[in-house]
C-alpha cells in the first residue's frame, strides 16, 4: 500500500511529503533535483528501497518546492527557500529531530540544514552528492558534472519526456524498452521542461565547501564507483571536507539510491545510524515462475564452436529477454542457456514461453518451457522455495518445443482462451507427491 500524500505549509508555498513506517527514530530524505513522492511508488525498486530504510526507522519523503506534487508555479528558488522547506515537513510530520539522508542535489540542501539547525539533526548521511557543482582552480572534480548539468539541459530542450536522461542515472537499464519509457513518464511527472531549466540554472553556482567544513555532526557519505551523473571523485572530495566523516564506495552505476545493490546501501546506513545490521528475512509471496532452457544446447556448442555458440546465444538472450519484457515479466536468473522470470499473472507467463518458443525457432532453436504458480521466498531479487524447484522440474518433462504447466496452474487460467491437453501423472524429482502436468496447445 502506497503511503498518503499530505501537504506541509512553508510561507505560500505547499510541500508534498509522505511518511512510512513506524521505527524508533526519524529518517528524512531529501530527494534529487526532480521528484515526485507518488509516481514513484510506481517503480517496485522504489517501494523496496523505502520499505527496507522503513524496516528500522520512521521515513519521512517529500518533493522539494516546484517538483512532483509540491506547487510548482513558485519560479526561481534559493537553498535556503528550500531548507525552509524541509523544516515545514519536518514540523507537519511531527519530528523534533531527525536523521537527515540529501542524495544528489539534495546534499547540499542537507549539509546546508544539518549547520543551521544542529539540534535538529541527529546524523547526516550524503549519498552520490557534492560540496560543489562545478570546477574552479581548487575543485577540478567539478568539470565533469559541469558537462553532464549542460547534458540535462539539453535533454530538456530538446527530449524531455523520452526517458534519454536514463544513460546518465542508470547507463545499465538503458537496454531495457520499459525501463526508458519509464524514466520518460517520471520525468513528465516530476518536473516541466521550463521549470526544470529553472531549477538547473543555480546548481552550478552551488559551492557548501565552507558550511561542509564547519559540520560537528556523524556523517556518512556513499557514493557508487560507476556513477555518470556525480562522478565518484565529487564524492570523495566530499567526504575529505567533513570533518571525521566515514567514506565508503560502492560497485554499481546506479544514481538513484533505489537502483543497484539497494541491500548493501540500505546496510551501511542501518549500521551508521543503529550500530548492527539486521539480517534480512524472506518475504513469501505469490509468485508464476516461468523457466526455459534450449533443448540439444551441448550438441549445438559443440557442433558450431566456441565463438559462433556465443554469438547465437547472445541473440538468443536478446529474443528472450524482449518477450519477458512484452509480457510484463521479471528477469530473476539467466545461466547459459537457461532462464528464471516471474510474472504477476500464469496466463503471461503461458503467452510469454510461446512466444519464447515461436521466436527463437528462426535462429534454428528448440526450448522447452515449464510454468508454475505458488510460494516462493524473496530476499533482495532472489526467489528460492518449493514453488521455484516445482517450476523448475516441470521444465525437465518438456520435449522440445513443449510448454508444460501444472495442474495449478491450468486451473487458474480458467476462462483465458489457452488450451491445454494431458501429458501425465509425474513423479518431479526433490518434490513431494505426484503431479499432473499439461502441456499448452
Amino acid at each position: 500500500m502506497r503511503p498518503i500524500t499530505r501537504y506541509a505549509k512553508s510561507g505560500d508555498v505547499n510541500i508534498a511529503y509522505q511518511v512510512v513506517g513506524e521505527g524508533p527514530f526519524d529518517l528524512v530524505v531529501v530527494p534529487g533535483w526532480i521528484s515526485n513522492v507518488d509516481f514513484a511508488w510506481e517503480d517496485p525498486l522504489y517501494g523496496d528501497w523505502v520499505r527496507r530504510l522503513a524496516a528500522f526507522s520512521r521515513v519521512i519523503l517529500f518533493d522539494k518546492r516546484g517538483t512532483g506534487l509540491s506547487d510548482r508555479d513558485v519560479g526561481d528558488s534559493t537553498l535556503e527557500e528550500r531548507m525552509d522547506d524541509l523544516r515545514a515537513v519536518l514540523e507537519a510530520a511531527g519530528s523534533e529531530r531527525a536523521a537527515v539522508m540529501g542524495f544528489s542535489e539534495g546534499g547540499p540542501l542537507s549539509m546546508l540544514f544539518a549547520a543551521t539547525y544542529p539540534e535538529r539533526v541527529r546524523a547526516l548521511i550524503l549519498y552520490a552528492t557534492f560540496a560543489r557543482a562545478s570546477e574552479a582552480p581548487d575543485y577540478p572534480e567539478g568539470v565533469e558534472v559541469r558537462k553532464n548539468v549542460e547534458l540535462l539541459r539539453s535533454r530538456l530542450e530538446n527530449a524531455w519526456g523520452q526517458g534519454t536522461t536514463l544513460e546518465l542515472l542508470a547507463p545499465g537499464l538503458t537496454h531495457i524498452p520499459r525501463a526508458r519509457e519509464f524514466m520518460g513518464r517520471y520525468e513528465r511527472m516530476c518536473v516541466s521542461p521550463r521549470a526544470g531549466r529553472a531549477h538547473l540554472g543555480w546548481l552550478l553556482e552551488i559551492d557548501v565547501r565552507p558550511v561542509a567544513r564547519t559540520l560537528q555532526l556523524p556523517t556518512l557519505v556513499v557514493h557508487r564507483t560507476d556513477d555518470a551523473l556525480i562522478r565518484v571523485e565529487l564524492g570523495r572530495a566530499l567526504a575529505r571536507e567533513i570533518p571525521g566523516a566515514r567514506y565508503v564506495e560502492l560497485g554499481g552505476d546506479g544514481h538513484p539510491p533505489w537502483i543497484g545493490d539497494t541491500a548493501a546501501l540500505v546496510a551501511e546506513i542501518q549500521q551508521f545510524l543503529t550500530g548492527s545490521r539486521v539480517r534480512v528475512e524472506a518475504e513469501r509471496v505469490l509468485a508464476t515462475v516461468l523457466f526455459t532452457d534450449i533443448v540439444g544446447s551441448t550438441e549445438r556448442a559443440v557442433a558450431l564452436g566456441d565463438r559462433a555458440w556465443r554469438d547465437l546465444l547472445e541473440r538468443y538472450h536478446t529474443v528472450v529477454r524482449q518477450e519477458i519484457e512484452r509480457y510484463r515479466g521479471r528477469e530473476i536468473d539467466s545461466s547459459g542457456d537457461g532462464f528464471l522470470a516471474t510474472f504477476d499473472g500464469p496466463a503471461r507467463a503461458i503467452r510469454c514461453a510461446k512466444g519464447i518458443r515461436d521466436a527463437v525457432r528462426s535462429l534454428g532453436i528448440e526450448i522447452r518451457a515449464g510454468v508454475h504458480t505458488g510460494e516462493c521466498e524473496r530476499v533482495d531479487d532472489k526467489l528460492a522455495g518449493v514453488a521455484v524447484h516445482t517450476g523448475a522440474r516441470v521444465m525437465t518433462k518438456a520435449g522440445p518445443g513443449e510448454v508444460l504447466v501444472s495442474s495449478t496452474v491450468k486451473d487458474l487460467v480458467a476462462g483465458s482462451g489457452l488450451d491445454f491437453r494431458e501429458h501425465g501423472t509425474h513423479t518431479l524429482k526433490g518434490v513431494p507427491g505426484e503431479w499432473r502436468l499439461f502441456a499448452v496447445a
